[in-house]
């Protein structure tokens, strides 16, 4: 089960075998880790809202730390969870406009 080198004939340890790994795979495997952490917060903050008949909900939880991964989660596709609204007047009501 163990790969052995050609050189040495002795197998070969983890970090030996992550070495080999190409940028490529690499890069494959760090979305699919994303993905699914993406999938698991999502799906904890969905059973929050969601009621499941055979399932009793607890008086109320707290969400905001699987909301918090979730967001940043995003955040490492590009993706913004944030209401953007762009307004022509100033954000700072203290400032005149001149």
């Amino acid at each position: 089960m163990e790969q052995i080198t050609e050189k040495e004939g002795k197998p070969k340890n983890f970090l030996e075998k992550v070495k080999e790994n190409t940028e490529d795979e690499l890069q494959i495997l760090g979305t699919f880790v994303r993905l699914g952490v993406v999938v698991w917060s999502g799906f904890i903050i969905t059973l929050n809202y969601v009621e499941l008949p055979m399932f009793k909900k607890s008086v109320g939880g707290d969400i905001t730390f699987p909301a918090s991964i979730f967001t940043g989660a995003l955040a490492t596709f590009g993706l913004s969870t944030s209401n953007n609204k762009s307004n022509s007047k100033s954000s700072d009501p203290k400032k005149k406009e001149e």
